[in-house]
């Protein structure tokens, strides 16, 4: 049986592509297509404005054909350039010591190391050994995005031009949009090393290093990315921890944090790194040991910058802030303070203050006694002066020698490269001078027991009229001892007195003991009118307990270089020639024994031994003063105002004579009591009123001989030295 086509079925195939029939062809191309919408047509250029539009194109393919090719040349050798410097950088650990100048080690008279000056290195430390608080300050403070650049940073770059322009300076001068890699390049000087054929001083050097020009620019650019190619960022870092130099002599962090907190830069905390970082502005200015507050303030804007920057927490910042870094005790103490100051003025600059060498020197400083010295003052300005007093003090301790054990330049103990009050400050020593000229007058052959009137006395002065001096009670005392002048500080008889010997002659032996400023021409000199430092005043009284010889203060023993066993010198200072005779200066010494035994001076009587001093106040009260000596030292105090205000209730023989009192009390604690080199005079050596006066001649003869003496004026004997009894 047969099936038409037309009634099958059609397949699935069919069905799911069914085919296109007839009338759909038909009606797809009977379709009319619709016309393309045409684009406007262009005007058509001019003759000229083809002209110049080609012109231009011309021009800019020009541009662009010769630039891509200048760029890839530059690109070429900038590549070959930071290759090649890449491969002459050194092993990392060869930049680690980054010293230019040599370091200064001082030890005391037993030979222990009390301070150390100089650059000092405090051993190499790497990025990842030190606090993660440290690495994060410098980071935050120097270059935020210097893990992710490439040795330079464009934005850094620009952004530092915006702002040297916005101020008014050049584009180049100013900030400089340096990253960290190129600072370091700076730091090792683009690794060449100093040369002194090359540069006359390391400064000189140092100042070439951190040239600023465009050439130099393109030179730390070649060599902070040649850098970058040869070590890992955290061995750049490292480097830069190193080298950097924070001030007082610390070069890099870990000889900046023991210098400043007694630590390694491993156990820094937030406040303690923030102070470090934020020396790298400015070491000298924001040191800490220079001006605590102002490193402080620059420490807190470090510490903001750490929090935006996600290193600390808004609570750490927080108790970084409220809690800023101090120095630390024994930080401070290793800075060795204004003794150490002196004695690296004393010594020859080139190994000392300005050193290329590490130089070893040994002192005269006793420890033992400089506690006591600090403590001392401590202790009075704690219990004795009011709150809030900006009163200074200072304290020189020697032997009779002039080697100077002890030294406090002021109330802040334990600074570095502060003024020195005990040497710098020239302040009138007042009647602490008062026994230079009762020196003058026993060399002459006046007696202790002498009689002199305190009474009414008037000198006519050139140029000046009257001077009449007048006592510290304002009254008049009549015919005295001149122990009791003294004793008791009278100055119409040290006036008189000085009159009667020759104001000449009491400046002879004035300078001659050591006060080398220059002396008072009129009879003011007598009462302590000329300038004088406190340490030049103390070796003077040294020179009366050594019986009568003058002597230079000293506190270098020896200098050596590291290394060596020779000194390149010692000793600069001791024993000189002698100023009074023996029995004078001993006499003397009765006298001054008598000042606080009996005197004016009785507060700084020491209970189990024998002292001799004088008390001093200046004129208005600027300046009150307390010298004295027992067997084995001889101290001096001095207090103050800095800018000379008169001081309130205070004279020698007050708080001066209080600290020296506490602090000998402290220095002869352990020490056998031993006697001082005086004599007492015979009763019947002393002359009434009358004798002194029919005397006077021969005095004036003696004075012509001493002058002669020290100045070659006359041919006449010195007078004969009196025997002792």
């Amino acid at each position: 049986m047969t099936t038409s086509k037309r009634n099958s079925p059609p397949l699935v195939a069919e069905r799911r592509y069914p085919k296109s029939t007839a009338a759909a062809k038909k009606a797809a191309t009977s379709q009319k297509k619709k016309p393309a919408k045409r684009k406007p047509a262009k005007p058509a250029r001019g003759l000229i404005g083809r002209l110049v539009f080609g012109l231009l194109g011309w021009v800019w393919r020009l541009i662009w054909g010769f630039g891509w090719r200048m760029a890839l040349v530059l690109g070429l050798f900038l590549g070959l350039a930071v290759g090649y410097v890449s491969l002459t950088l050194p092993e990392l650990e060869e930049l680690f010591d980054g010293r230019a100048r040599g370091s200064v080690t001082l030890m005391d008279a037993t030979g222990s190391v009390f301070a150390w000056r100089g650059d000092q290195f405090g051993g190499a430390v790497t990025a990842n050994s030190v606090s993660p608080h440290l690495k994060h300050a410098i980071i935050a403070t120097e270059d935020k995005r210097f893990y992710s650049h490439f040795g330079l940073s464009p934005r850094g770059i620009a952004s530092a031009v915006r702002i040297n322009l916005r101020e008014g300076r050049g584009p180049l001068s100013g900030h400089g949009g340096s990253t960290l890699t190129q600072q370091t390049a700076k730091l090792i000087c683009l690794g060449v090393p100093y040369d002194p054929s090359v540069w006359k001083t390391e400064t000189a050097y140092e100042a070439d290093c951190r040239e600023g020009s465009l050439a130099r620019k393109a030179k730390e650019a070649v060599y902070a990315m040649a850098m970058e190619l040869k070590y890992t960022k955290d061995e750049i870092l490292t480097v830069y921890i190193n080298r950097a130099f924070l001030g007082a002599g610390a070069r890099g962090f870990e000889a900046a944090a023991q210098r400043y907190f007694g630590k390694s830069a491993a156990q820094v905390a937030p406040n303690e790194a923030a102070m470090l970082a934020g020396l790298l502005v400015a070491p000298t200015r924001f040191a800490p040991t220079n001006d605590l507050a102002r490193s402080q303030a620059r420490a807190a804007t470090v510490v903001r910058l750490m929090q935006e920057q996600g290193y600390l927490s808004p609570a750490e910042a927080h108790e970084a802030q409220t809690n800023p870094a101090t120095l630390s005790q024994a930080a401070q103490a290793k800075a060795g303070g204004y003794f150490a100051d002196w004695v690296l003025s004393t010594g020859p600059e080139f190994f000392t203050r300005n050193t290329t060498e590490d130089v070893i020197i040994r002192t005269t400083l006793d420890q033992r006694v400089q506690r006591a010295a600090e403590a001392a003052m401590q202790e009075i300005f704690d219990t004795k002066v009011r709150e809030g007093s900006t009163a200074q003090a200072a304290i020189v301790i020697m032997s009779a020698d002039g080697a100077v054990r002890a030294m406090v330049g002021g109330r802040q103990t334990r600074v570095s490269g502060a003024f020195n009050r005990a040497t710098m400050a020239k302040r009138q020593p007042g009647s602490s001078f008062k026994p230079f000229v009762y020196a003058a007058a026993l060399d002459l052959g006046r007696s202790p027991r002498d009689l002199i009137d305190d009474a009414p006395y008037c000198i006519n002065v050139p140029g000046s009229g009257a001077y009449c001096p007048q006592n510290y009670d304002k009254t008049f005392h009549g015919p005295v001892t001149l122990t009791d002048a003294l004793k008791y500080s009278y100055n119409i008889p040290a006036v008189k007195l000085a009159q009667e010997v020759g104001l000449e002659t009491v400046r002879t032996v004035a300078s001659s003991f050591g006060i080398g400023s220059n002396l008072a021409q009129g009879p003011a000199l007598a009462l302590g009118a000329s300038d004088a430092t406190l340490i030049e005043m103390t070796a003077a009284y040294a020179g009366i307990l050594n019986g009568g010889s003058a002597v230079t203060p000293y506190g270098l023993v020896e200098l050596k270089l590291l290394g060596t066993a020779e000194p390149l010198m010692s000793a600069t200072g001791g024993i000189g020639e002698r100023v009074i005779q023996e029995e004078t200066a001993q006499e003397l010494t009765w006298m001054m024994h008598k000042v606080v035994t009996e005197g004016t001076g009785r507060r700084a009587a020491l209970p189990d031994r024998e002292v001799a001093g004088k008390t001093g106040t200046s004129q208005s009260a600027k300046d009150a003063l307390f010298i004295g000596f027992s067997a084995d030292y001889v101290a001096g105090v001095w207090m103050g105002y800095d800018d000379n205000t008169p001081l309130t209730g205070v004279t020698g023989s007050g708080l001066p004579a209080e600290i020296w009192q506490a602090a000998m009390s402290r220095v002869h604690e352990g020490l056998p009591a031993r006697a001082l080199p005086m004599r007492t005079p015979d009763p019947a050596e002393g002359r009434t009123l009358e004798g002194a006066h029919q005397d006077n001649g021969r005095t004036q003869t003696a004075v012509e001989r001493l002058l002669e003496g020290l100045f070659g004026r006359s041919n006449a004997p010195r007078p004969t030295p009196r025997e002792n009894p």
